[in-house]
């Protein structure tokens, strides 16, 4: 089992609310249930205090839900940040590239980070891969994440559990160590909460 270090980083990226609106994003999304184990695993991350950084997509796209000043661009209640917990705001799909993150990270001496959100094919797989090359151990939690249908060049469907699974399987070893919710929180020895 991965050992948690004591100041390893929760990073939650991009929990908004315009990500519920399925159509725009390609039709059906896999796994409900990511909210629920990304918000078990930040009351464990605030239980431990262990550093939890948001993350939260402003999008330039005028058409977006993600868009400022859009309902949609809130964070949901259930990962809200509480008291001084950051939340870097970004344009692009990595949470590193226009933020202060990595120098946050390292300032901090953090080594590990844990990263959930949405969604695994996007702005989560672009954030692991630019963590796992800035040299940060990086884990991923498979079900703390998700992603929609997407549509291939040739015009084939392919379901969001698949693109889901798919980008799981590229990342782990390569870029990232890919666990659990429960993993983890057993791991903080702390249980379910």
């Amino acid at each position: 089992m991965t050992r948690i270090d004591t100041n390893a980083a929760l990073i939650i990226v991009d929990v908004q609310q315009g990500l519920d609106e399925h159509a725009y994003y390609g039709g059906q999304r896999n796994n409900p249930d990511a909210e629920t184990n990304i918000a078990r695993l930040l009351q464990a991350w605030r239980a431990t205090k262990r550093p939890v950084i948001h993350i939260k997509h402003n999008s330039t796209n005028p058409r977006s839900p993600l868009r400022p000043g859009q309902a949609g661009n809130a964070i949901k209640p259930e990962v809200a940040p509480e008291g001084a917990e950051p939340v870097l705001e970004k344009t692009v799909n990595s949470a590193f590239i226009g933020t202060d993150l990595e120098q946050r990270l390292r300032d901090a001496g953090i080594a590990q980070v844990v990263i959930v959100g949405l969604t695994t094919n996007h702005c989560v797989s672009s954030t692991v891969r630019m963590a796992g090359n800035f040299g940060f151990e990086t884990i991923l939690i498979a079900d703390a994440t998700a992603a929609f249908d997407r549509t291939g060049v040739d015009g084939t469907s392919h379901p969001a559990q698949l693109v889901h699974d798919i980008t799981l399987a590229s990342l782990n070893g390569e870029f990232a160590t890919v666990l659990n919710t429960q993993d983890i929180l057993e791991n903080l020895a702390i249980g379910t909460p």
